[in-house]
């Protein structure tokens, strides 16, 4: 299965999310992937959508390999096997923390504008990421939802790794994905077009989104790929 793109993506997994419909759903994005399938998502199931900041803590010389990650409210989660694994010095692993908490600070004033998150407190949450190779970024995101006492929390991707989905299964009420390859070479590979998104996309994404009405990419349409599985 190849998604189109992050939309078409997140509108596929809204068939797999309309038992939440009802529940008037929070769906939070992980920046900056994250959003557009977000903004699929509740384009299908309704709701409202914000996002999660979190920052990947990528291996200095392989970013995209995650050694952890951080979030908002102080979190942060470390892959200790990545870390053993690549020979990272503690060192090192503070120099790109700090990098990533720059950046993290950054993105809430850009991306936000200084508003305020939404209250997750007592709210249907639903975590949505573009997808998961370690899982380290939705890790972090589910432990800053959880500070925040939310009634239920769901974690939806289009795709992610075995290995992924085995460490983020706890941290959720519910985790659904409806594409699990045997290896994923990356999550990139899921998709025809993967660009690297902009900040003013995803400040356009989240305006639009959020518009009464709104529906980024057009109607609804048919689902390409049907509904996909998902598990408690």
């Amino acid at each position: 299965m190849i998604y189109p793109d992050r939309i078409a993506a997140g509108r596929s997994l809204g068939g797999s999310l309309m038992h939440l419909r009802a529940a008037d759903p929070l769906v939070l994005g992980l920046p900056r992937g994250g959003v557009p399938v977000a903004a699929g998502v509740c384009a299908v199931i309704g709701g409202r959508i914000d996002i999660l900041l979190v920052r990947k803590l990528g291996v200095p010389w392989q970013p995209e390999l995650a050694m952890g990650a951080i979030g908002e409210g102080g979190a942060r989660v470390v892959n200790e096997d990545v870390i053993r694994q690549t020979g990272v010095t503690p060192a090192e692993l503070a120099a790109v923390e700090d990098h990533e908490r720059t950046e993290l600070a950054r993105r809430q004033q850009v991306l936000r504008g200084g508003a305020p998150r939404v209250p997750l407190t007592d709210r249907c949450v639903v975590i949505v990421d573009d997808g998961m190779a370690t899982g380290a970024t939705v890790a972090v995101a589910c432990q800053v939802a959880e500070i925040c006492a939310p009634r239920r929390l769901t974690v939806a991707v289009p795709v992610s790794s075995v290995e992924a989905l085995r460490r983020v299964d706890a941290l959720a009420d519910e985790l659904v994905c409806p594409l699990v390859p045997r290896v994923l070479g990356g999550v990139g590979g899921a998709y025809r077009d993967f660009h690297q998104l902009s900040d003013d996309e995803v400040v356009e994404l989240l305006r639009t989104s959020a518009a009464p009405g709104g529906s980024p990419g057009g109607g609804l349409g048919d689902d390409p790929f049907g509904r996909g599985e998902h598990r408690a």
